[in-house]
């Protein structure tokens, strides 16, 4: 089910005639992630022109608006360097080819981003990897101005990797610098950060970080290693949710851990990998203090998959969640388009339902848009017809603001064509960031979603042979709290 909020009517009816009541509006985070690191779904190649990433970039949210996602988490900082305007890191190799060369004719990818999303009505999150400094996808060296160049101290060679060492202070503080920077200059909506801490062990090789741990011992410090280092990374997620709130309390911040907290939790759970001790992240911990506004585990396994089951681990990341924080689980929608052991879309579509089910503010987030491209064993198609055929409000993160915006003003309609044309005026201080709009067709209601700058919108005299009897607008403000109703109703 949806989870829903009580609303109410703000404007009478003649003597005698029942008020039509709007059901709840329903609510649902629909994300997805746009891959940038190895042109995985945007841009699709580094060679392309302005005009061609803005084209991809449109399309990208042409996609995502037209089969009722509410979300696109963007990636901007692959390693340690930036698909924006930044005086802080290079331009990224995969947008321009090269690292550290602008896009010519110039433009900020971000701001066109940003514009381009709340145009349609969605959310715009940044996603940021706060300590990798180089991909092995990337063809060419580092620029001049890259950190691995300016304080190559802070890096260290790890595998195929270049890694920012967490043990660092001046890497937590850099990484929070950059982040920063973007929530003060952007207009976005989020910031994101994904699975990645201490890398993914490889070759059965230790992390190189004798020098910051030598540091710490010298300096008298009594943790163990493994302590030491999960300490780092926890500082690091605290002080980052803390920046962000001080700088725009309205963005929300969200962490999408691997999905498995330990081997054993709960019971029966297998994994391959245990972040606690290998990637020395307390994801736990984190949700349990509230150092986040959404948590998105990476539950990437089937449902029936025993050994890392998707219910299981739900319920048992939801009984963690002691904060009431948003919980909206990672996706693993590309499997759809992997071969012969794709999913069926039916796979994604259990998920989804389960999340419903198991969750009182429901949601998830799909990796990656690609799939949503390629239309993947019919996915789009599939969700937009079903799951999806319905928009929906992103849920409200009361914890952040819990006060609702005033109520529009609706202006009687004006017929026009066949249609009845509604406008309405904004009251009171803050504006809105959305419009729920509810038209009912002889007590029929459907629902829709308006970006905060549109305040018109018109609704056919009838469909079908039910005529048009009542409209409802409501405003929604960034952190998802809802207006009372502006309701019109035919008179007999």
């Amino acid at each position: 089910m949806f989870s829903v909020i009580a609303m109410m009517a703000c404007m009478a009816t003649m003597p005698g005639h029942r008020q039509l009541v709007p059901p709840p509006f329903p609510r649902e985070f629909r994300g997805v992630w746009v891959a940038t690191v190895d042109n995985i779904d945007w841009p699709s190649k580094r060679t392309l022109t302005t005009d061609q990433q803005k084209t991809e970039l449109t399309h990208i949210m042409d996609v995502a608006a037209g089969m009722n996602l509410n979300a696109v988490i963007l990636q901007v900082r692959p390693s340690a360097d930036a698909l924006y305007a930044s005086k802080l890191e290079p331009w990224s190799e995969y947008l321009t080819g090269k690292q550290g060369r602008a896009p010519d004719p110039y433009y900020d990818p971000l701001s066109f981003a940003v514009q381009e999303a709340h145009r349609r009505g969605l959310e715009l999150h940044c996603w940021f990897n706060p300590y990798r400094a180089y991909h092995p996808s990337q063809k060419g060296p580092n620029a001049p101005g890259h950190i691995s160049r300016v304080h190559p101290n802070l890096v260290r060679h790890y595998g195929k990797y270049l890694w920012m060492d967490p043990g660092e202070p001046e890497v937590r503080r850099r990484s929070i610098q950059v982040i920063t920077d973007v929530v003060r200059r952007y207009d976005i909506d989020g910031v994101h950060i994904d699975d990645y801490f201490y890398p993914y062990p490889e070759g059965g090789q230790d992390f190189p970080d004798e020098t910051s741990w030598g540091r710490y011992v010298a300096s008298g410090g009594n943790l163990s290693k493994s302590d030491w280092r999960r300490k780092n990374v926890d500082d690091f997620v605290h002080e980052l949710y803390d920046s962000i709130k001080s700088t725009k309390k309205w963005v929300k911040f969200g962490i999408s851990p691997f999905g498995i907290y330990r081997p054993g939790m709960p019971s029966g759970i297998k994994a391959g990998i245990d972040q606690y001790s290998q990637l020395y992240a307390d994801a736990r911990k984190w949700l349990q203090e509230g150092w986040c506004d959404y948590f998105s585990p990476q539950l990437y396994w089937p449902v029936s998959q025993t050994a890392q089951s998707f219910p299981a681990l739900l319920k048992w990341w939801s009984a963690q969640n002691s904060k009431g924080r948003n919980l909206w689980p990672g996706l693993y929608t590309s499997r759809t388009f992997e071969g012969k052991n794709a999913w069926a879309p039916s796979e994604i579509e259990d998920q989804i339902r389960l999340t419903r089910e198991l969750t009182s503010a429901p949601g998830s987030v799909h990796f990656s848009m690609k799939a949503f491209l390629l239309n993947a064993g019919g996915i789009t198609t599939q969700l937009r017809s079903g799951l999806y055929s319905q928009p929906a409000l992103i849920p409200a993160s009361p914890w952040l603001d819990d006060v609702p915006p005033s109520a529009p003003v609706l202006g009687a309609p004006a017929l026009q064509a066949g249609s009845e044309i509604f406008t309405w005026s904004s009251t009171g201080d803050e504006p809105a960031a959305w419009w729920a709009v509810w038209r009912s067709y002889g007590g029929a209601w459907s629902y829709d979603v308006l970006p905060g700058q549109t305040h018109r919108f018109d609704a056919p005299e009838a469909v079908g042979a039910a005529a048009l009897d009542g409209v409802a607008v409501a405003a929604v403000d960034r952190c998802g709290n809802m207006s009372k109703l502006a309701i019109w109703q035919k008179q007999p």
